[in-house]
């Protein structure tokens, strides 16, 4: 299921017309992305929630050069389905 897809199906079970629906879409995304970008932790009951964590730094290998290499610290998005979720 694509962006397009989930405009179409808000646009099937709504009022909405599809360029409304796109927009809704576009919105909710673009404020989830807000929300991880400044680290809060999002949660949708009963179907996942996201969060962000740091990730420290730690060593690779490099399988071709089979050489060892360093891997810089970051963050990653961490995803945990909810209970709905888990029973489908």
């Amino acid at each position: 299921m694509i962006k397009n897809d989930i405009a179409l199906a808000i646009e099937k079970k709504s009022h909405f017309n599809r360029a409304t629906s796109s927009k809704i879409v576009e919105s909710v995304l673009t404020s989830l992305k807000d929300a991880l970008a400044e680290d809060e932790k999002i949660e949708i009951r009963g179907f996942a929630s996201f969060r962000v964590v740091s990730k420290k730094t730690g060593y690779g290998r490099d399988i071709r050069r089979k050489k060892q290499i360093k891997i810089k610290e970051g963050k990653r998005i961490k995803f945990r389905s909810g209970q709905e979720l888990k029973k489908l």
